[in-house]
């Protein structure tokens, strides 16, 4: 007998965009999505990069098809809304992990990085999520989870255009999530700890800098891609229903002290 209390965190029959997908955080993503039942559209700016994320999810037997988009360019987010509505009928949940990472002294900081840090990490958000959202609010359902960072709940030294995209990503959430909530589009946020991945691998393994990050972390490591999926799912599935406006901290802990 199945129990009407017990949540499901399956996502079978469920369409789900990826932005950002062909490496790191993005690709995980992909691969525990599609684990977990969902039709995965896999993004990139590169197609071919998109379709090497695509195939070993498609000979594991899940189900995942490429596309190509590119978050600074609105013309391209339309092109892929529109491929992946027309080859699937529907647009479940997008999941807004595409941006740049940029470390510098707040005095070495240049227009040329904080425009590119804005227009990929802030602006092709939101672009994107308005895009989704105009197929999501038609069809009254809904789910949209922006990537957003703990540095965007705490000062971090070096970071501040990057602090500043991804504190403009929640309050992206909570005004979304008022506006479209109510037509059945839940958007919250997740923000991630350092997460070891190939693109962080080179400064996580500095010793020295490990140790410098563990610190800070009461959990006593640093994070995996596996508890990022964790929290995106949640989110995406039927368990996280009533979760709507909020920024889900995956840190150990770092940002409760």
């Amino acid at each position: 007998m199945k129990s009407v209390h017990l949540p499901s965190l399956q996502l079978d029959d469920k369409v789900v965009l990826v932005t950002g997908a062909s490496r790191g955080i993005g690709a995980g993503l992909c691969e525990a999505l599609a684990a977990s039942g969902a039709t995965v559209a896999v993004t990139a700016r590169r197609i071919d990069d998109a379709q090497a994320v695509v195939d070993p999810i498609s000979d594991a037997g899940g189900q995942a098809l490429a596309y190509s988009l590119d978050v600074t360019d609105l013309d391209s987010i339309q092109g892929a809304v529109d491929s992946v509505i027309s080859d699937h009928g529907h647009l479940d949940v997008l999941v807004a992990n595409a941006g740049l990472g940029f470390n510098a002294p707040a005095l070495e900081v240049t227009e040329e990085h904080w425009d590119q840090m804005m227009d990929v990490n802030l602006k092709g958000l939101f672009f994107t999520a308005q895009t989704c959202a105009r197929h999501m609010v038609e069809r009254g359902s809904g789910r949209i989870v922006a990537m957003s960072s703990q540095a965007s709940l705490v000062g971090i030294p070096n970071h501040v255009a990057y602090s500043a995209s991804k504190g403009g990503v929640n309050q992206l959430v909570r005004v979304l999530a008022l506006e479209w909530g109510p037509r059945g589009v839940n958007v919250n946020g997740v923000a991630p700890t350092f997460i070891y991945t190939p693109g962080t691998a080179e400064r996580l393994d500095d010793p020295v800098f490990l140790k410098s990050v563990v610190d800070r972390i009461p959990v006593g490591h640093v994070g995996q891609i596996k508890d990022v999926a964790g929290a995106v799912i949640y989110l995406a599935s039927e368990a996280g229903t009533m979760v709507n406006g909020t920024i889900l901290s995956v840190d150990g802990g770092w940002t409760a002290q």
